[in-house]
């Protein structure tokens, strides 16, 4: 049995729950939260043997996890990280997005390559039946060559466009974003996770296999809630996030319907799980490596700088270490607070 310690007991631990206990490989041996009434939550919820902590050194120090489960506010990842790869951690899963910042993407990065331990983020959504369905499809050529895809979110662009982007990629055989183009409205401004960002954004991008793209994010006149449409030479098919098809046409076979399928109840996050402790065993590179979440997260830092520039960015990205969007919004409430005086 694997030892594992969940780091952070809010929504999200308690979202990633039924992955673990699911698999019967692991053992949950700690709980760790500043609320203690969180971690009593999941600890009496699923009937743990597990040690609730405070403090996260303490957890790593005394329990020795060899699978840690990271569940916390975004700008909390690479201090947390580093902890767990210093006291010997094997395996990392964290919550999505990687970092607040670019620099501290690519400083988690270099962690987990110099130190072989094996780190995912949750995109959990590319283990939805409907999503797995979409990759064969596409991957077998049913709508002819893929040539343009249109991606769809929810505010903001870093901690829910991401889940678009990696749906993209995931649909485009993993090619890379080369350059992109970006505007953003600050209007209205959100905060998910203590993270500031825009109430909107739209940008434009080419993947490196010649696919162009767009994406919209935000509340105003959406198509879709949240997903991508990919535009093929034979046919389009419309993804929603959890791999619910909206819509999904054959040019040259009119009668032709997308396969029936049926999803299982909570099978993202176990399959999630059950992806990464395979990769642990096996050696195997997992579905969700940290590669695939630092690919995405350029090109929507890359946005970001686009924006701020006023002109596209071409990948990979130099030059910019922080988040391109803190710089637009400082320089946005200048302007409100001259122009209010």
């Amino acid at each position: 049995m694997k030892r594992v310690a969940v780091l952070g007991c809010g929504g999200r631990g308690l979202a990633h729950m039924p992955g673990l206990v699911a698999d019967p490989r692991i053992k949950i041996i700690a709980l760790a939260d500043i609320n203690e009434e969180n971690a009593r939550k999941i600890k009496g919820d699923y009937e743990l043997d597990a040690t609730i902590y405070l403090d996260i050194d303490e957890l790593l120090a005394v329990e020795k996890p060899e699978i840690a489960v990271i569940t916390l506010w975004t700008h909390l990842h690479l201090s947390v990280i580093q902890k767990c790869i210093d006291a010997g951690v094997k395996l990392i899963m964290s919550e999505k997005p990687m970092a607040a910042t670019w620099e501290e993407c690519v400083a988690i990065a270099k962690l987990a390559e110099e130190s072989g331990t094996i780190l995912t983020f949750c995109h959990q959504r590319r283990f939805a039946t409907g999503n797995k369905l979409v990759r064969s499809l596409l991957d077998a050529g049913q709508f002819g060559k893929i040539e343009r895809m249109d991606l769809f979110s929810p505010p903001h662009l870093l901690d829910c466009g991401t889940h678009s982007m990696d749906q993209a990629m995931s649909f485009n055989h993993e090619s890379p974003v080369t350059w992109v183009h970006g505007a953003v409205d600050l209007s209205s401004t959100v905060e998910f996770f203590a993270v500031p960002a825009e109430g909107m954004f739209t940008g434009i991008f080419r993947f490196e296999n010649g696919v162009m793209g767009t994406i919209r994010c935000g509340r105003l006149d959406l198509d879709f809630w949240g997903g991508v449409r990919v535009t093929c030479s034979d046919g389009f098919v419309e993804v929603m996030w959890d791999g619910q098809i909206r819509r999904a046409v054959l040019y040259s076979d009119p009668s032709w319907k997308f396969p029936e399928f049926e999803e299982t109840e909570h099978e993202q996050m176990i399959g999630m799980v059950r992806n990464a402790v395979d990769a642990l065993e096996t050696g195997t590179e997992p579905e969700l490596t940290y590669k695939k979440a630092l690919r995405a997260g350029e090109a929507l830092f890359g946005l970001y700088e686009s924006s701020k520039r006023r002109e596209h960015v071409v990948l990979p990205l130099s030059g910019v270490i922080g988040n391109p969007l803190f710089d637009l919004l400082a320089e946005r409430q200048s302007y409100l607070s001259s122009t209010s005086q």
